[in-house]
């Protein structure tokens, strides 16, 4: 499993997260994250929002219900052992 170091908007707070899986939807790639590798992590879907002549990806958390349903739904149908409460 990769991991990636994430920093914030501050660029100060910095988390390093493991990519579980990476689709394209629409024209948009999302990933989805967990902060460990053991069971019952915590995990977040990401959407890339920079563009592709950018240097770094620039990743924003999907909290739109609607939007996290559909995307949430094709990782779910990727990854057979994935639980979205």
């Amino acid at each position: 499993m990769e991991k990636i170091q994430f920093h914030g908007t501050d660029g100060e707070d910095t988390a390093e997260l493991y990519v579980l899986e990476q689709v394209r939807i629409g024209g948009c790639d999302y990933i989805l994250v967990t902060d460990s590798e053991e069971d019952d992590a915590q995990a977040w879907i990401l959407k890339d929002l920079s563009s592709p002549e950018d240097e770094q990806a620039c990743y924003e958390t999907v909290e739109d219900e609607e939007e996290f349903a559909a995307v949430s739904k094709v990782f779910a149908e990727e990854l057979d052992d994935v639980k979205f409460e």
